[in-house]
């Protein structure tokens, strides 16, 4: 299977709350992470959705601005892959670029409320030994950050909140490039 990796395209954003739906079922708005991303607009520059070669939309990521008491960061997720094509490296590919562009673009530091074992792999690791919290329930085990600029967490703690709309990449954003991915079906 060979797929590509692009900015997310206008006709995606109305493919994705119903693929995040059948990821993750209709309760998932109910968790702590969404009332960090309600009423704000994910960064567009981190926005990224892999295509099939015939233009079908596979997956999807997004990322949102937060901060840690008061210093920016960002919020990875969802990640949402079609159901059927989950395990295919997809999701993994999308993360990859995706933080890439992120280190790019200037952002230090990124949070995300996921699985540990498939984010370790990326450099998260538990944000509350890293003296950070959210405001609501979270399993602390799924609650994880990375430096994307090292040292960023040095004397950074506190509870994160919601990031300003219209919230920017710290550095002028090169545009985003597209990645062709190519896997092998086994």
């Amino acid at each position: 299977m060979s797929f590509t990796i692009a900015p997310e395209r206008p006709q995606d954003a109305a493919l994705i709350t119903p693929l995040l739906d059948r990821t993750f079922g209709f309760d998932r708005t109910r968790k702590t992470v969404y009332r960090l991303r309600e009423n704000l607009d994910p960064l567009p520059e981190l926005c990224f959705s892999a295509i099939d070669d015939d233009g079908s939309f596979l997956a999807s990521i997004r990322y949102w601005p937060i901060e840690i008491a008061g210093t920016p960061a960002i919020l990875l997720g969802p990640l949402a892959v079609e159901p059927a094509l989950q395990g295919r490296g997809i999701g993994k590919a999308l993360v990859r670029h995706s933080l890439e562009a992120a280190q790019a673009a200037g952002h230090a530091l990124c949070v995300v409320v996921g699985d540990p074992s498939y984010y370790r792999s990326f450099g998260f690791i538990p944000a509350s030994a890293q003296g950070l919290c959210l405001a609501g329930p979270v399993e602390p085990e799924r609650f994880q950050v990375t430096e994307l600029v090292v040292g960023a967490l040095a004397g950074v703690h506190g509870v994160i909140a919601r990031g300003k709309a219209g919230s920017q990449a710290p550095a002028a954003a090169k545009p985003a490039r597209r990645r062709r991915v190519r896997r092998s079906v086994a």
